[in-house]
C-alpha cells in the first residue's frame, strides 16, 4: 500500500466510523452504557470519549464543530462529579480534558473550561495531600492512588498538558518523584509495589499484591509522564533519578533479546523472589499492559535520559510485535486499550517521534488489518474499546499529525 493509499484508506474508515456516531441519541441505539463506564462523563465509555473524537476531527478540519458541540453538550449534561471517584477518565477532570482540546480552537468554551479546571485543581490538591500522608506513614500505595485511569499519574498528565508551568503541575510531578523513593523498612520491593490484585481490590489470588508495569494501572504511566515533563524542560529536583529508578526496575524484568524485548504486564511476589518471569506471561501487544504502552514509555524515557540504546531497544520491541503474526493475532479487537488501534497509534507515535522508517513501513499492514476488522461487524461506540478510539487512531494516521494539545495525552503516550 502506497503512502497515498494508506492515507485515503485510513481517513475513509475514520470518516465512516465518525459519521455513524454523529447523533448522541442513536449512537447506542437507544441504550446507554451502564456500570463503571457511566453516561455521560466517562472518557472510556461515555459521551465525553466520543466528544473527543469529534473535537479532534473539527480541530484538524475533517469534522464539524456543530457535531463536536453537540457531543460536548451531551458530555457535560447533568451534575458533574468532582468527588473522590473523579479522575482523568471520569467526572470533572475528564470533561476538563476534552474541553481543553475544544477551547484550544474556540474561545466559546473558555468559561466552561475555567469551571472544570478549578474543580480539577481542588480534586488534585486533595488527592496529593492524601498520598503524601500515606507516604509519611511508610505504607504501600493503593493502585488507584498513582495509576493513569483513576490516580495521580492521570491527573499529572492532564495538568502537564493544560498548564505545564502551574504550581499544581509541579506538585503532581513532585509526588510522582516521591512515589519512586524507597520506603523506610521496606527493602526488596519497589515503593510502588501495591498490596492488591490488578483489579485494585484485595484478592486471595494475590496475597502479597503485585508490581504493575502497564500504562493503564502501573508505573508505565508515571514513567511516561515524568519523561514527557523532562522533554518539555520541566526538570524538578529528583526527577531524573526517579525516571532512572523506574527504568532500573523495568530493565531487571525485561525479557527476550534486544531485537524483540518484552516486559511482563505485572509480577507477583513469588516471581520477584524467584527472579524470573515465565514466557507464558508475555502479554499481548496491547496499550494497557503490553508492548504498545510499555515500549512507548521506554522510548520516552530513553529520549529524556539521552540514552540512545534505550530508545533503540524500545523501537525494536514494538517493531518485533508488528512483524510477528502470532502477536498480531492476539489482538482481534479494534480498540485503543485491548486492540489493534492501540498498537497502531503507539507505533505511529514512536515512528513519528524519531523518524523510524522501519516502524513506519509496518503501519500499512496493521492499518489494513484494523480496517478489515472494523468492516466485519458492529462495534461498541466507546472511546477506549470501541469505534471512537479506532476512528481516532485511523484519523491521526491519515492526517499525519496530532496537534497540541494532544488528544492522546489520556493514554500517556504524548
Amino acid at each position: 500500500m502506497t503512502a497515498t493509499a494508506l492515507t485515503s484508506a485510513a481517513l475513509s474508515a475514520a470518516d465512516q466510523l465518525a459519521h455513524a456516531l454523529t447523533d448522541p441519541h442513536f449512537a447506542w441505539r437507544g441504550s446507554r452504557p451502564d456500570g463503571g463506564r457511566a453516561w455521560p462523563q466517562s472518557l472510556a465509555g461515555g459521551a465525553s470519549g466520543i466528544a473527543l473524537l469529534h473535537i479532534e476531527r473539527a480541530r484538524t478540519g475533517r469534522g464539524s464543530w456543530n457535531t463536536a458541540h453537540t457531543w460536548l453538550t451531551a458530555a457535560v449534561h447533568g451534575d458533574v462529579s468532582a468527588a473522590a471517584n473523579a479522575n482523568l477518565f471520569f467526572g470533572a477532570p475528564a470533561l476538563a480534558f476534552i474541553t481543553h482540546r475544544a477551547a484550544s480552537a474556540s474561545s466559546r468554551y473558555l468559561r466552561l473550561l475555567d469551571h472544570l479546571d478549578r474543580a480539577t485543581l481542588t480534586l488534585t490538591r486533595t488527592r496529593l495531600a492524601k498520598a503524601h500522608l500515606r507516604i509519611d506513614r511508610a505504607e504501600r500505595p493503593p493502585m488507584e492512588e498513582f495509576d493513569l485511569i483513576q490516580g495521580l499519574s492521570g491527573l499529572a498528565a492532564y495538568h502537564l498538558s493544560r498548564h505545564p508551568h502551574h504550581e499544581i503541575t509541579r506538585d503532581a510531578l513532585a509526588y510522582l518523584v516521591r512515589l519512586t523513593e524507597p520506603l523506610p523498612g521496606q527493602a526488596g520491593l519497589p515503593p510502588w509495589w501495591t498490596t492488591v490484585a490488578p483489579t485494585g481490590a484485595p484478592s486471595a489470588d494475590y496475597p502479597h499484591g503485585h508490581g504493575n508495569f502497564g500504562l493503564a494501572h502501573g508505573m508505565g504511566a508515571a514513567l511516561s509522564v515524568l519523561s514527557l515533563a523532562l522533554l518539555r524542560g520541566l526538570a524538578l529536583p529528583g526527577m531524573v533519578r526517579a525516571v532512572e529508578r523506574i527504568c532500573a526496575w523495568t530493565d531487571q524484568w525485561r525479557q527476550g533479546e534486544k531485537t524483540g524485548s518484552w516486559w511482563p504486564g505485572l509480577i507477583t511476589l513469588e516471581q520477584a523472589a524467584g527472579g524470573r518471569v515465565h514466557p507464558d506471561l508475555h502479554p499481548r501487544p496491547s496499550w494497557c499492559y503490553g508492548v504498545s504502552g510499555t515500549a512507548r514509555a521506554q522510548q520516552l524515557a530513553g529520549l529524556a535520559l539521552r540514552t540512545p540504546a534505550r530508545v533503540q531497544a524500545a523501537e525494536n520491541a514494538i517493531l518485533a510485535a508488528l512483524r510477528d503474526p502470532i502477536q498480531l493475532d492476539r489482538l482481534p479487537e479494534i480498540g485503543l486499550c485491548h486492540g489493534m488501534a492501540g498498537l497502531l497509534h503507539a507505533a505511529w507515535r514512536m515512528a513519528t517521534e524519531t523518524g523510524n522508517t522501519e516502524i513506519t513501513a509496518e503501519l500499512p499492514h496493521l492499518a489494513d488489518r484494523l480496517i478489515i476488522a472494523i468492516h466485519r461487524g458492529d462495534h461498541a461506540p466507546e472511546l477506549l474499546d470501541g469505534a471512537a478510539g479506532a476512528a481516532l487512531a485511523l484519523h491521526t494516521l491519515g492526517v499525519g499529525s496530532a496537534p497540541t494539545p494532544h488528544w492522546d495525552t489520556f493514554l500517556a503516550v504524548a
